[in-house]
């Protein structure tokens, strides 16, 4: 089968969820949340929850499992705490969970942000992706235009298309 054919097979929404890593966002001053909310729903895909938590390893990780434990959210997408700073913690936190890591989103994400806005900055960005359980997972960095970026260009276009791909044989 083609990319196309996978792609028509895929599924008309997804139920995501949206997790901001930040010491200080709160639901009014969270642009990124927002800018991924608004993504998710302008594409068709419903928002099952929102959660602001502070850049907490352990905290992290507890809201992946949650997330992947709950039936009703099939991606969750994060944004913030992808840096290089001590304090920034959501890379390890979301590699250590991962049964699958999708190596190809980092790649281009960082390809893209060098070729379309940061150049060799680029490569201080730790976003990664990757499948725990049923569940995708998005890791941005937190600047809204780095969601935008990662929305637009890798998200929205391709979330259905994974979906489909991580429940393809249970459907069998």
């Amino acid at each position: 089968m083609s990319v196309q054919e996978h792609k028509q097979q895929a599924p008309a929404s997804v139920r995501c969820a949206v997790l901001t890593v930040s010491d200080t966002r709160t639901p009014e001053t969270d642009k990124s949340g927002k800018i991924m909310k608004e993504s998710l729903i302008n594409a068709g895909f419903s928002v099952e929850e929102y959660w602001i938590v502070k850049d907490d390893y352990t905290e992290i990780q507890r809201i992946i499992r949650d997330a992947d434990q709950d039936a009703a959210i099939e991606a969750l997408l994060i944004n913030g705490g992808t840096g290089i700073t001590f304090r920034d913690t959501t890379y390890e936190a979301v590699s250590a969970m991962l049964d699958k890591e999708l190596p190809g989103f980092g790649e281009l994400f960082r390809y893209l942000s060098y070729e379309k806005d940061i150049g060799p900055a680029a490569m201080l960005s730790r976003a990664v992706a990757g499948v725990r359980g049923t569940t995708a997972i998005f890791s941005t960095p937190g600047s809204s235009g780095a969601v935008k970026l990662a929305m637009a260009s890798l998200i929205v276009p391709e979330l259905a298309h994974v979906i489909r791909e991580i429940n393809k044989d249970r459907r069998q």
